[in-house]
């Protein structure tokens, strides 16, 4: 009896100092301090399209230049970060934001409903038309003439589905698809196409510079708004990059790289949101 009483002793003792370890682990294990955060982004990397004048483009030293590319770097400095213009794919634009490899697209980006499915936009900064572009000496007036004709768009472009829900691109003889507007335009003069419907910016960007060979009809395929894109779950950049283009908007800067480039401040300035109703 003494012997089992001996052991049932040892085995308690052993019990609580086991049990006495674990205490302390656990001590031990809830003064231990959390990770530190991660350092915020200095850098803001941006997904173009360089070949898009007078939105981003090359100049003749090859570097990037234009309007959007004025913008973003503006709003970097208004943010305190370094910003990095990466050219790519633009009919791939999603992929490459979701897929992490740019921060954000500023490019002419034009927001749908379609688009914000996946992609988190700023309010809009300037409004658009996809207007139509003919030569000089072309006959076509107005959309029905471009019945029987070839059209050039580009391709992952919202011309191409603005001319496709319009009636008239039924009667086209083919919509045709091109990886940038430069070589659309190059086609039409070449005679290789009838027209090319293409962002208002970008069209009047050309005809200004061979007004000898191109003309705008009157007629366009609907109007559209201009925002910044970034991914849906990274609502910190677009609330910093909202707190930029406001403040651009507000001391003027935005405003003097629009009159750089269009002769006019062309930026939009949209009413602020309205604020929700009083719940009852």
């Amino acid at each position: 009896m003494k012997k089992w009483i001996s052991l049932a002793a040892v085995a308690l003792a052993a019990g609580l100092l086991l049990l006495g370890c674990d205490s302390k682990k656990e001590e031990k294990a809830a003064t231990v301090a959390p990770p530190p955060p991660p350092p915020a982004a200095s850098k803001i990397v941006i997904g173009l399209d360089d070949n898009f004048p007078p939105m981003g483009f090359r100049d003749e030293q090859n570097q990037i230049t234009g309007f959007d590319v004025d913008l973003a770097k503006e709003a970097a400095k208004h943010l305190g970060m370094a910003v990095e213009f990466k050219p790519i794919d633009w009919s791939a634009k999603e992929a490459e934001l979701n897929g992490k490899r740019v921060d954000a697209l500023w490019n002419g980006l034009t927001i749908t409903e379609e688009r914000k499915a996946n992609i988190a936009f700023t309010t809009p900064y300037l409004k658009n038309r996809q207007i139509i572009v003919v030569t000089t000496s072309s006959p076509i007036k107005g959309k029905a003439d471009l019945a029987g004709k070839v059209v050039g768009v580009q391709d992952g472009s919202t011309a191409v589905e603005a001319v496709e829900k319009d009636p008239s691109s039924k009667t086209f003889k083919e919509l045709k698809k091109f990886s940038d507007n430069v070589t659309a335009l190059m086609d039409l003069t070449a005679g290789r196409l009838d027209a090319v419907v293409v962002d208002e910016v970008v069209g009047r960007y050309y005809v200004a510079k061979k007004a000898s060979e191109y003309v705008v009809l009157a007629e366009d395929f609907g109007d559209e708004e201009y925002g910044v894109g970034v991914r849906k779950d990274d609502t910190e950049l677009l609330a910093k990059l909202q707190k930029a283009m406001d403040a651009m908007r507000q001391d003027g800067s935005a405003a003097k790289i629009s009159e750089k480039w269009f002769g006019k401040d062309i930026i939009e300035n949209p009413a602020p949101a309205a604020a929700p109703a009083a719940a009852r």
